[in-house]
């Protein structure tokens, strides 16, 4: 079959390739290849261009004149098979492009005639029908096309529409299924149409199903399938993973070192030229040493070096501009999108630490440790604070015994040398090290270390006044113990370890806990002060320590402390104890009536047990009730002799010997309760009281202290209900309300007058006898009174007042108020010296504050603190 296909416009001038479909239906039975297929005819605006066929499909060739041919057998075609045709000038860089879909025809038992249309051309013989076998090709769409819509795709009829009038509709996802809408088909034409652009993006193929029926809905033709594809077009660039990507790759690489990968994807279908993505780079920052140290995969996206000299010392980073481009990289034609590739230079130790000097000094005090002698200084240029730049001191020379260490400051990388054994400046008093300086990790391969690893130190040791020493400390002496004071126990003397220097030691004593020793001041001989005790409680283990302190003469003034430890041997010089020393027992003899009694001994072995218990010859009674048996060598058992002994408490002395040479001797008491007990053998409560002791007097007793006790309460409590009734029985002398000291007077109450108000008007009024004002003394008046007697009845006071007639005045004041009987029940203020209206003291205008006269005013002073300030003003003579 031979088609010949137009293209729609003209395509010369434009950028991107512009695609025609082209479907072809291969029969069942193919012959051998090769055999043609189609032909493809080309037309251009120009027609007379020189235009060379390409296919994309190995298994299909173009020949010159378009005819489309199988290079091999292809009966084993399950699926349509796509494929683009290129067409290319020969003398013109333009090329033009078509899709050409093959697929297998087969038999169809259904009179249905498919009529094809394709873009930029159409096919009158789309169908072939062999013995009513009808083959229905797919129908390719392009994406993005721009119209006009409805666009028509293909014609559908059904061979019996000449006899009976047929309905066509179409049914499926893009017709009456989401997406809906996409295709419909006109029911009585059979025409079927798409009506907007479509996205192979977001759908690349469509299945409908093609019905026909009659008039009245009855079907006519079986459904028919249609398969309608979407042919890519350019129109998505390719996308980066990321904008920025990021790797690395170490300094000294060799050309071939893989650097990193980047990705870039294009939605575009990838079985063409759209959605092939090709890479490259565009730019490289810095450009050292050479512009293209890089470069980069134009499939894969891989980065590799392509040269030598990557120096993290001199360039740390570089930026890489990468570009991907689709349609095979075609520049031309392809959409483009670039990104960013970050190459860090990772470090490698190809730079030797080098210290900055060759010799370095520095001086110590003797007997100090952690102090820091000197700082070694280094320089290395790899990068900071990683395993290639830090830096590892060691002393090689001059340090046998280990006295000095290099530790690396974290920071600075600067190395401490640090004094970790004191030095003697009487043994060194100068050292020479050699110290070498590396890194944490090894240098690179033919990296070689450099002469400035290694530097010299000189240390000057510094001689300071070293305190005095004990050669043996703690000293260890024997002794038993009981040494009477003035004993003289060893001589505790400390050494000066300045031999280069004269001193004098001298002693005293730091720590005696008991106070037993003392110590001679210049030579340190210890002697005792007081009987030295084992048994002590200063004693720890037999052992009794002190501590004493030996000084220099030096300046400054060194001390040291040395402690002595005395071990005292024990002697028998502590009798044994009784233990326990009460027990209770049953007044019958019974075989759980019996006391286990023991001994303690202050002392050691052997002054200690086994004991020996027994009991005295006298009093006689005790050996008569009382028995001992040995137990083992420090128990015993005491128990009754008789059958039968009266509750009460009895106190049993025993005898108890230790087993010192000579053993010593104690008579203790035990306190044993007899009672009578129950039939477990304990005692009952009754027997408990008779044997503690509580005979029918006691008892009385306390029941008569218990009695009076209860009188006393009884007592107490009549006595303040008594008072209690006493106190609400006694009247008030003044009405609550009447006193004014407690209550809020109101005095704006002016009512209808004093008719209508309970006053008693009486005390506002005149009284009329006044001989109870009369008779009172002169001098002393109320504010509630009104003064009747003359003035010149009031006493005048001498001009120089003695301090005592001041206090006889008061205290007259104060007996007439209490004797008057009309004063009132409460307190009130009392005017003294009232004048009236006139003043026996006459004038004092006459008197001149000015004038100096013979006046004493001493004896203001002798008023009282009141009058203080009064003989201030007028007691100081003339130094006023």
């Amino acid at each position: 079959m031979r088609v010949n296909l137009k293209p729609a416009r003209c395509v010369k001038d434009l950028q991107t390739p512009y695609g025609v479909n082209l479907t072809v239906l291969l029969s069942n039975s193919v012959p051998p290849s090769p055999f043609s297929v189609s032909a493809v005819k080309f037309e251009d605006c120009q027609r007379s261009r020189e235009v060379g066929f390409f296919s994309s499909d190995p298994n299909f060739g173009v020949r010159p004149d378009g005819t489309v041919y199988a290079e091999q057998e292809v009966a084993n075609l399950s699926e349509p098979v796509q494929f683009m045709v290129t067409a290319r000038g020969l003398h013109d860089p333009h090329i033009w492009e078509t899709t050409v879909k093959l697929a297998l025809g087969c038999r169809q038992s259904r009179d249905l005639t498919f009529l094809g249309r394709s873009r930029g051309g159409s096919s009158s013989n789309g169908l072939r029908r062999q013995k009513r076998d009808w083959v229905i090709p797919p129908i390719n769409v392009p994406e993005n096309s721009r119209g006009p819509f409805p666009h028509m795709l293909v014609r559908i009829r059904s061979d019996q529409d000449k006899d009976v009038g047929i309905r066509y509709s179409i049914t499926g996802a893009g017709a009456d299924q989401p997406p809906s809408g996409i295709y419909n088909i006109d029911p009585i034409s059979g025409n079927m149409f798409v009506t907007q652009p479509l996205d192979r993006e977001e759908r690349a193929s469509f299945h409908l199903r093609a019905h026909a029926v009659d008039m009245n809905g009855n079907q006519v033709e079986n459904p028919i399938d249609l398969y309608i594809y979407v042919i890519d077009m350019n129109d998505n660039r390719p996308e980066f993973q990321n904008q920025v990507y990021n790797g690395s790759v170490a300094e000294g690489s060799k050309p071939g070192s893989s650097v990193m990968q980047v990705t870039a994807t294009d939605s575009d279908d990838s079985t063409t030229a759209n959605g092939m993505v090709r890479y490259r780079i565009l730019s490289q920052t810095p450009h050292s040493p050479i512009p293209n140290m890089f470069t980069i995969n134009s499939e894969t996206g891989d980065i590799v070096t392509v040269a030598a000299g990557l120096d993290r010392e001199k360039v740390s980073q570089y930026t890489i501009i990468v570009q991907a481009t689709d349609m095979e990289g075609n520049l031309n034609f392809g959409l483009s999108n670039t990104a960013t590739a970050l190459i860090s230079i990772t470090d490698i130790n190809d730079n030797p630490p080098e210290l900055t000097v060759r010799t370095f000094s520095g001086e110590v005090p003797e007997n100090k440790v952690n102090v820091v002698v000197t700082n070694l200084t280094v320089v290395d240029r790899d990068q900071p604070h990683s395993p290639n730049w830090n830096a590892v001191y060691r002393i090689v020379s001059g340090d046998p015994s280990g006295h000095f260490t290099i530790r690396t400051n974290p920071i600075t990388n600067e190395g401490m040398l640090t004094v970790v054994k004191p030095v003697d400046f009487e043994m060194n008093r100068a050292f020479m090290l050699t110290v070498v300086v590396s890194n944490q990790a090894h240098l690179a391969s033919g990296i070689q270390s450099s002469l400035q690893s290694t530097a010299g130190v000189t240390i000057s040791v510094q001689d300071v006044n070293e305190p005095p020493v004990f050669p043996v400390n703690p000293k260890m002496i024997r002794f038993e113990e009981g040494v009477p004071a003035g004993t003289t126990l060893t001589v505790f003397a400390a050494q000066d370890p300045d031999h280069f220097v004269h001193q004098s030691v001298r002693y005293s004593k730091l720590s005696d806990p008991a106070n037993w020793l003392k110590i001679n001041r210049t030579n340190g001989q210890i002697t005792t002060m007081a009987l030295l005790d084992r048994e002590s409680m200063y004693v720890k283990n037999n052992v009794y320590e002190a501590t004493f302190l030996a000084f220099d003469s030096g300046s400054p003034q060194a001390s040291g402390t040395g402690t002595l430890q005395i071990y005292l041997i024990d002697v028998n010089d502590n009798a044994p104890v009784l233990i326990p020393r009460e027990a209770q027992v049953c007044e019958r003899a019974r075989p759980n009536s019996k006391v286990n009694i023991t001994a303690s001994d202050a002392d050691a072995d052997p002054n200690v047990g086994p004991f020996v218990f027994e009991l005295p010859s006298f009093p006689a009674s005790v050996r008569r009730n009382w028995t001992i048996s040995r137990l083992s060598g420090d128990y015993a058992q005491l128990r009754l002799r008789i059958p039968y002994l009266e509750a009460g408490v009895y106190e049993i002395p025993i005898i108890v010997s230790d087993s010192g040479n000579p053993p010593l001797t104690n008579r203790s008491v035990i306190r044993v309760k007899v009672c009578p007990c129950d039939d477990n053998g304990d005692c009952s409560a009754t027997g408990a009281v008779a044997a503690a002791g509580l005979g029918t007097g006691a008892i009385i007793a306390i029941l008569i202290c218990i009695i009076i006790l209860l009188s006393m309460v009884l007592l107490f409590v009549v006595w303040m209900k008594r008072r209690e009734k006493e106190r609400q029985a006694k009247p008030l002398l003044i009405d609550p309300e009447d006193d004014v000291r407690d209550n809020i007077l109101k005095y704006d109450e002016e009512g209808g007058g004093e008719e209508d108000q309970d006053y008693d008007l009486s005390q506002l009024q005149q009284p009329e006898s006044l001989e109870h004002i009369i008779n009172k003394p002169s001098g002393v008046r109320r504010v509630d009174e009104r003064p009747v007697i003359a003035e010149s009845q009031y006493p005048v006071r001498p001009s120089l007042p003695h301090p005592g007639d001041i206090g006889d005045f008061i205290n007259d004041g104060l007996r007439a108020a209490d004797n008057d009987p009309t004063a009132p029940p409460y307190d009130s203020l009392l005017v003294f010296d009232y004048e009236g209206s006139g003043s026996t003291a006459g004038s004092v205008s006459s008197l001149n504050s000015t004038s100096s006269g013979d006046q004493d005013y001493d004896y203001l002073n002798d008023w009282g603190p009141r009058f203080k300030k009064l003989a201030d003003l007028y007691g100081g003579g003339d130094d006023d």
